[in-house]
């Protein structure tokens, strides 16, 4: 799969409404077919940040979206309410979906 985790820097005026901004394009992203996930997280850090973590089953399926009519709506709403270029970290992982953190296992209830 190839797995995307990017920062966005949003203007202050815009942070608390994120979600609502980038609704559409996450919408129309999670519906692709070769799309895994779509997801956003705010940082705890500061709150003008927020993280995109997506995942796409191969490099066709990457290419689709970025080729998509919704990704390039999205390269021009979404920048007016930036102060930066996102930045990403994109790279193929040999596996389709997440794996367990070991370290860090749940007993099973019982």
């Amino acid at each position: 799969m190839i797995f995307i985790t990017a920062k966005f820097r949003v203007k202050p005026e815009y942070a608390d409404n994120w979600a609502e901004i980038s609704g559409p394009f996450t919408q129309a992203c999670r519906s692709e077919p070769g799309c895994l996930w779509f997801d956003w997280s705010r940082s705890l850090d500061d709150p003008n940040e927020f993280v995109l973590v997506e995942a796409f089953r191969d490099g066709e399926a990457g290419a689709a979206h970025v080729q998509s009519a919704h990704f390039k709506e999205a390269q021009h709403t979404l920048p007016p309410h930036l102060t930066e270029t996102p930045r990403i970290v994109n790279f193929v992982v040999p596996q389709d979906d997440w794996s367990e953190l070991g370290e860090m296992a749940v007993p099973a209830s019982g």
